[in-house]
């Protein structure tokens, strides 16, 4: 049901002049599915007060509520004389809805909460939908959806997911918003998070490193305090961008988490020799973007200098890491022997442990760079790195993703770091100053070539002549007609 709903509600934004691309329809139906999950999840707060005999106080006006101004009933359908339409109804959200939801930034008590959330996201939102009876059919559609039930929920956030991944095969900026699903949860399942770590992304985009971290953590809770500090102690991201910040509150909250720990802040900001113990964190998953470039100001903020944004936050991940703790960091293949990157892998291989390497195929991601993953533990130098590389018997593209099922090899090697044809181990020895050359070099994998002999050779060149000659012929011959 959801799936139909979406697929009708891009259809309505395609006909809108201020929705023009797939970033667009995601940002808006992201606002309207938002407040609708938000009047059913005060509803379902309401009702569990009550039945504790307790009273719950709504965190919206109720001018401002879904059922107040998108969809108000009467007799269980909407009703049409007090539903707001056309211009009223684009007059009321641009300048009484988005405004009232901004405020909470202001009022409410503190970050960590819902209410702060809220008034962030509309802070950094605008609507884009420029005709008010298109968002009332996109309303109409959005009140259908209902998000009472764990498997509404859960097929939901795995339909919302799909719209992130379209969104991230767009092309243009949209995919630094999403990382393939199957080498996340792999990533994951390597690290092996426990209830109780502090878990960090601090360049989050769609959040798709923490929401699998919290789907991985949510079936070890045995109790009420272990959820508890899954939902409020455990998951951090920071964002720069307005739309991955608002899909990432999104998204966290349709997986279950209810007001996410993700701050919208330029993570690179930040001098990472200023960074506190009890700043770091037991876990870091994340995949920084690729190609990216900072000013000179940025740059600052870290001992090694360089405008390359992934090698910027490889060291602000490193100085975020709490001595003895783990890192799953997604980064182009190229770190591993560009030059302007030496001084950086020798700080990694000093300061670190860099125990295992995953070097992944072309087309992981759809803009086809060579990505490899880097598996590190902060506070003892790298003595042998085990590295793994991903062969496919395939070549990878739209209609042919990555699937956990291609990583499961790797992953089940992954603890004792096992040879196979595949994966094999390099003594930190044999890395040489000043390089640090760390490229993948598998020695399993013998290059043959075709060799010729002279005779061979000749006979070849012979028959291309031949043909050349025939071709020529075939072109004066038509010349002449």
């Amino acid at each position: 049901m959801f799936e139909q709903c979406f697929k009708n509600i891009d259809d309505i934004l395609r006909k809108d002049a201020g929705a023009s691309n797939e970033l667009d329809y995601v940002e808006q139906t992201s606002w309207l599915l938002f407040l609708k999950y938000l009047e059913d999840l005060e509803k379902e707060k309401a009702g569990e007060a009550a039945l504790n005999g307790k009273t719950y106080s709504p965190i919206l006006a109720p001018e401002f509520s879904w059922s107040t101004w998108a969809y108000p009933t009467k007799d269980g359908k909407l009703d049409f004389h007090r539903a707001l339409t056309g211009d009223d109804l684009k007059v009321f959200v641009d300048t009484k809805l988005f405004p009232y939801l901004a405020s909470f930034k202001v009022s409410a008590a503190s970050p960590d909460t819902l209410e702060y959330k809220i008034g962030e996201i509309f802070s950094e939102l605008k609507n884009k939908i420029q005709s008010g009876y298109n968002m009332r059919d996109v309303i109409d559609i959005i009140a259908s959806m209902k998000f009472q039930t764990s498997a509404e929920k859960h097929e939901l956030s795995a339909l919302y997911e799909d719209k992130i991944q379209n969104m991230g095969n767009t092309g243009r900026n949209g995919g630094e918003y999403y990382t393939p699903r199957p080498l996340i949860r792999t990533i994951v399942k390597a690290l092996k998070p426990r209830i109780g770590d502090r878990i960090y992304d601090g360049a989050v985009g769609s959040a798709g490193f923490l929401v699998e971290a919290f789907d991985y953590l949510r079936r070890l809770a045995g109790s009420a305090e272990d959820m508890r500090t899954l939902q409020e102690r455990t998951l951090y991201g920071k964002e720069k961008k307005p739309l991955p910040y608002v899909i990432a509150i999104m998204n966290m909250i349709l997986h279950g988490v209810e007001a996410p720990n993700i701050v919208r802040t330029n993570t690179l900001a930040e001098d990472v020799r200023s960074i506190q113990s009890s700043q770091r964190y037991d876990l870091i998953i994340a995949n920084p973007p690729f190609g990216g470039k900072e000013r000179a100001e940025v740059q600052q903020n870290f001992p090694i200098k360089t405008s390359e944004t992934a090698y910027l936050f490889l060291q602000h991940f490193i100085a975020s890491l709490r001595a003895g703790a783990n890192a799953g960091i997604v980064i182009k293949n190229t770190f591993l022997s560009n030059s302007d990157a030496a001084a950086l892998r020798k700080e990694l291989l000093t300061t670190c442990n860099l125990y295992a390497v995953l070097d992944l195929p072309a087309k992981v991601f759809t803009a086809g760079v060579k990505t490899v993953v880097l598996f590190f533990k902060k506070g003892e130098p790298t003595r042998e790195i085990w590295y793994y590389q991903l062969n496919l018997n395939r070549n990878l593209g739209k209609t042919s993703p990555l699937t956990e099922a291609d990583l499961a090899d790797f992953l089940a090697r992954f603890d004792e770091r096992s040879d196979s044809e595949n994966s094999w181990r390099v003594d930190i020895s044999s890395v040489l100053a000043p390089s640090y050359d760390l490229s993948v070099k598998n020695p399993n994998k013998v290059e043959t070539a075709d060799y010729k002999t002279p005779s061979q050779i000749i006979d070849e060149i012979s028959n291309l002549d031949v043909k050349a000659a025939e071709i020529l012929a075939k072109i004066k011959w038509n010349i002449q007609i």
